[in-house]
């Protein structure tokens, strides 16, 4: 039934609980009474605290440790995009060098030898020789494509073996990969500044320094090259600035350098010995010791064959035919030579170049190589064991052109002392044919005579002088041909002294002989001091006809790819020194030294030739300078301290190098004549006359009144016949 009003009806909960059923007491029943609930065990005492420290603990290391490896991750993205934002483009960086080098070639413009860091041209990754390519990744990081930058197996493998062999975990094995070695050869971004290294090779080394902290540096621009550069880009850096010995910088430069090819063209065992040099560049480097550097690559061939880049068979052959230098790497030719022409040209262009040079020089490898041998066979056979006495050797045309230049008895590091160019010695007797040559320009000739005795000068301030002959022995009258062949001292001064000091030292002066000249008597006996390149020099203008020579070996110079050379030259050539009358009449001379007189153990078996011996005062000197029609060499021997050789004369051991010397140096070469004169005979002086040469007017021409040996025997002869007309 239906609610009328306002009345609602009272609000009724639903029941819960059925209700129970009756117990027959006529009541509700009672709710039941849930179960108690059952509390965990709380452990209490020191295991409940030791627990929740640990709890703790763990999650305070946790949140420290991701909250600080989150912000080092972010430092380290920051300072790899920072290098990543400074890398320029791979081709800027494949020349590592903050100056330039110089080639030098021969004659027939083959090359002989370099200075300064070479680098041979860009090369890439892709254009290598593939064998090379595989010999780098072998040698120095096999898992190179599959890294990122840093290999953390390498690195622990490098520790293990640093430990094991008693290093510090960092010292020696670096376990880098070739992105880290790039790092190093970049020296993480910071250029060469001269104002901070002393030199390149310092700057190299405060690269190359290790330890913790320059580890640390490696890995954010190690990163960073990954990031910019693809594997084959970060490779061809690599293969472009390594050093490889020698003076070499990257593969194509060294392959140039020791085997006369392009690094494209480099074989399996070529391949394996550039790569075995990334070590150690200069001790392993084949110009050094090339059996070292054989061994080297045996090893890298094992490489190559365990990682599958070789066959077994590839391998086995790579072996028995191992990597042999170039001829030109081989020979070693030029050494002083190449020292002694960079001198030529200015300093801007070539030992502190800052472009790759080219030179043309004079040099002749196989005159060169004929010098070498020739001086090494004779001193092996002739010099006494453990001998520490010294030599050099100089060949040259002419005109001045040095065809060779040994500058002392072992092959020697660029630089060293070269006593060829650098030794001012005493000249001895090879001084002579200057004061014959200043004879004979003023009316001398070879058959003139003159007296050899006991002779004794006053000099003003000094006192009495009396020169003696080496050999203390006095021959009397002699022409001036058999007082130069003799090498006797007497006359020497007394044809000075008749000439004119002065003249005599203007002949040697313009002739070539720089040094400073004794004023005094002794000129003519060669105590001034010269070196063998200038006295070689010297003896050129007796050969060219008396014309001085300026010993030359650069022909041209100029800049890497240019055609129009900076500099060039094609002649020593000077003006004339004496007329080339006197020059035959004073090749003829030295002709007889040869032949007949103190240098006879150099005379050539199948052509003439003409020279002079020296030896100085307690033979501390030995010289023998001569010329064929074709060449002229000097031979100087001695010990660097200036200690007296024992048993050695001018005409003795240098006569024999100079023997050995030009049979080789014209082997194969046609014989020609010396450009000399035989004078016609005279007459010795009568017995109540001085001999010696016609007096001269102050032009220097014979004088008019006649007073030649030929017209003192013409007036002689004339006044006896008058005489007898007249009955007198």
């Amino acid at each position: 039934m239906s609610r009328s009003g306002n009345n609602r009806p009272s609000l009724v909960a639903d029941r819960r609980y059925k209700a129970a059923a009756s117990s027959g007491r006529g009541g509700t029943s009672k709710p039941r009474k849930s179960a108690p609930r059952k509390r965990s065990p709380r452990r209490g005492g020191p295991l409940g605290w030791i627990a929740a420290l640990w709890r703790f603990v763990l999650r305070l290391i946790w949140g420290i440790t991701w909250r600080v490896s989150a912000l080092g991750a972010l430092v380290l993205a920051c300072v790899v995009f920072f290098f990543y934002a400074q890398l320029p483009p791979v081709t800027d960086m494949l020349d590592a060098r903050a100056r330039g080098s110089v080639t030098l070639l021969d004659r027939y413009d083959r090359v002989f030898a370099w200075r300064g860091e070479t680098f041979g041209g860009q090369i890439t990754a892709e254009t290598v020789s593939p064998t090379l390519h595989d010999a780098v990744i072998a040698t120095e990081d096999k898992r190179f494509y599959s890294h990122f930058g840093l290999s953390p197996r390498g690195i622990a493998s490098a520790i293990r073996i640093n430990l094991r062999e008693g290093r510090g975990p960092l010292e020696g094995n670096g376990g880098s990969t070739i992105t880290q070695q790039v790092a190093k050869l970049l020296c993480l971004g910071t250029p060469y500044d001269p104002a901070e290294w002393k030199s390149e090779a310092a700057y190299e080394t405060d690269c190359r320094r290790g330890g913790i902290w320059r580890k640390i540096r490696e890995v954010p621009y190690a990163l960073a090259l990954e990031l910019k550069y693809t594997k084959e880009e970060i490779l061809t850096i690599y293969l472009n600035r390594a050093y490889l010995g020698a003076g070499a910088r990257g593969f194509e430069a060294a392959a140039q350098r020791y085997f006369g090819k392009s690094a494209n063209q480099v074989n399996a065992t070529e391949s394996a010995m550039l790569a075995g040099l990334l070590k150690a560049p200069s001790y392993f480097a084949p110009t050094n010791n090339l059996e070292r550097a054989q061994e080297r690559a045996n090893l890298i061939i094992g490489l190559m064959q365990e990682q599958g880049y070789l066959t077994l068979a590839e391998a086995e052959a790579a072996r028995r035919n191992p990597a042999t230098l170039s001829e030109a790497a081989e020979a070693k030719a030029g050494g002083f030579f190449a020292d002694w022409v960079m001198s030529e040209g200015p300093d801007f262009l070539t030992k502190s170049t800052t472009e790759d040079v080219i030179m043309r020089t004079t040099l002749d490898q196989r005159l060169q190589s004929a010098a070498e041998t020739a001086l090494a066979d004779v001193l092996k056979t002739k010099l006494r064991e453990g001998s520490k006495a010294q030599a050099a050797v100089v060949v040259m045309s002419a005109d001045g052109a040095v065809r060779a230049m040994v500058g002392g008895r072992t092959p020697q590091p660029a630089g060293s002392f070269n006593r060829a160019t650098m030794a001012k010695r005493q000249t001895g007797s090879a001084f002579k044919p200057f004061v014959y040559a200043a004879a004979m320009d003023l009316g001398y000739t070879p058959a003139d005579y003159v007296e050899d005795a006991p002779f004794t000068m006053n000099i003003p301030g000094s006192g009495a002088w009396s020169p003696k002959n080496y050999s203390n022995r006095y021959l009397g009258i002699v022409t001036l041909t058999k007082a130069l062949a003799e090498s006797l001292n007497i006359p020497a001064v007394k044809i000075s002294e008749a000439a004119g000091r002065d003249i005599v030292r203007k002949v040697a002066s313009d002739f070539g002989i720089e040094s400073d000249l004794a004023a005094g008597p002794a000129l003519a006996l060669g105590v001034s001091e010269s070196t063998l390149l200038e006295m070689t020099g010297a003896y050129a203008g007796i050969l060219n006809g008396g014309s001085s020579v300026r010993p030359f070996g650069l022909i041209d110079l100029r800049l890497k790819g240019d055609e129009v050379p900076l500099f060039s030259q094609d002649t020593g050539i000077g003006e004339r020194v004496i007329t080339e009358q006197s020059a035959r009449y004073l090749t003829y001379m030295m002709n007889q030294v040869i032949e007949v007189g103190t240098g006879q153990r150099a005379r050539l078996p199948d052509r003439d030739a003409a020279g002079k011996t020296g030896t100085t005062q307690a033979a501390r000197d030995a010289w023998f300078v001569g010329f064929t029609a074709d060449y002229v060499a000097g031979v100087w021997m001695g010990y660097d301290d200036n200690t007296p050789l024992t048993g050695v004369t001018g005409g003795g051991l240098p006569a024999e190098i100079w023997r050995e010397v030009m049979i080789r140096v014209h082997r194969d070469l046609p014989a020609h004549a010396l450009p000399m004169d035989v004078p016609a005979p005279r007459l010795p002086p009568s017995p109540n006359q001085e001999p010696g040469p016609r007096p001269v007017d102050q032009q220097g021409q014979p004088s008019g009144s006649g007073t030649s040996l030929e017209d003192d025997l013409a007036n002689r002869i004339l006044r006896e016949v008058l005489g007898i007309l007249g009955g007198n």
